[in-house]
């Protein structure tokens, strides 16, 4: 009776449509809006597969980020040219020795910023004798050869000293995920990119440091901190220039999806170090080891191809890595294997679990079916 009830249910359910487990979208009564003509334009024609096995760990390492840590030559170069030019807000110190009479004393109570020469917004200072002397983008050296040509005139063999008192005219900006953004002055010590991060306070635990932006000249160029500070890949710092703009975003891109037959499906954002697959299965629980297939623990990641392709492209839209997980040392191969933002953690389904699924569902059906059954029946058979 059992049997033929179970039948019967199983006959109804396949006529009636129904649902065993997941949402049905019928798509007959429907506008598609993209004609698939094509046929072996198929979606499984267009993905790649990838056993994971030691070798092709191997090969995947060699192309990750190597470090670097030969010297940047050109960065070199441009710190040992590197000469600051004076801009309208700073403050010089003119000293001419032997004639005090010309250079304005500081003082116990003046400090050498509020005694010196304050450049004014049309770029000139003033001095005794020469008058109006312009200094905007000259370096130091440059505007002491100037006052030493111009006050020849009134003083015999003139020794003339020049430094800044106060760096005001030129700075650039830190923005973003640091302990204290906000302006960092050029000054005759040139600044580069990770000085001006230290100046800043570091970067925060949110930060992104795998894509910090530099904007310079209306230009954008992506940094990675991480390629610097911990492989060592000295490429990646730059001279900072006036106006440079720092920006160190919101790891909130760093995220990767972990689904399917696990403890805990979540989303889970890649820390400042990586994130292995292991790691990634670990946070969510691990596999669930009553339904998962352990030969199905996939890693799928886009090529970035999908919004650029064209009509008859067969460009692949995504890579598939496949970790067999019958052997439990497998998990070291899955250390080694370093996820990507947006990549998809997936656990299938072993077919048993599916079945077993199906009958969870199906039990309160049968039971309620009994219950009807049992209950026709004594009223038939009551007295």
């Amino acid at each position: 009776m059992l049997n033929k009830s179970i039948t019967l249910i199983l006959v109804s359910c396949t006529l009636a449509g129904c649902s065993i487990p997941g949402s049905n979208l019928t798509t007959s009564d429907k506008n598609i809006a993209w004609n698939a003509d094509d046929s072996a334009d198929t979606l499984s024609s267009r993905v790649n597969v990838y056993p994971l096995t030691p070798n092709l760990i191997n090969e995947l390492k060699y192309h990750q980020l190597i470090p670097k840590t030969q010297p940047n030559a050109g960065l070199e170069k441009q710190l040992a040219d590197y000469q600051y030019k004076i801009g309208p807000g700073d403050v010089l110190n003119v000293t001419i020795w032997d004639h005090p009479e010309l250079t304005i004393p500081a003082g116990s109570y003046r400090s050498s910023e509020e005694a010196g020469n304050w450049v004014h917004s049309d770029g000139t200072i003033f001095y005794p004798y020469i008058g109006k002397l312009k200094v905007t983008g000259l370096t130091v050296t440059q505007v002491r050869a100037l006052i030493t040509e111009r006050i020849k005139k009134y003083v015999e063999d003139p020794q003339v000293d020049v430094n800044i008192a106060a760096f005001r005219s030129q700075k650039s900006y830190v923005t973003g995920e640091v302990n204290k953004p906000g302006p960092q002055p050029i000054s005759n010590i040139p600044l580069t990119l990770l000085d001006a991060i230290n100046r800043a306070g570091g970067i925060t635990k949110d930060a992104d440091w795998r894509n910090v932006t530099l904007s310079h000249h209306g230009s954008e160029e992506h940094l990675s901190l991480y390629a610097l500070v911990q492989k060592g890949d000295l490429t990646q710092n730059r001279l900072l220039h006036k106006g440079d703009i720092i920006h160190v975003p919101r790891n909130d891109a760093q995220k990767v999806f972990i689904m399917g037959s696990v403890d805990k499906p979540q989303v889970v954002k890649i820390d400042r170090t990586g994130m292995s697959l292991t790691e990634a299965l670990a946070s969510s629980g691990g596999i669930n080891e009553a339904q998962a297939d352990a030969t199905g623990v996939f890693v799928i990641r886009s090529t970035g191809m999908a919004n650029k392709q064209h009509k008859g492209s067969k460009t692949p839209l995504a890579d598939v890595y496949q970790l067999n997980m019958q052997d439990a040392t497998a998990l070291v191969m899955g250390t080694e294997f370093e996820l990507k933002p947006y990549d998809v953690v997936y656990v299938t389904t072993a077919p048993v679990a599916r079945w077993n699924r199906l009958i969870s569902q199906l039990v309160p059906t049968i039971s309620g079916f009994n219950n009807l059954t049992e209950g026709m029946l004594r009223l038939k058979n009551w007295p």
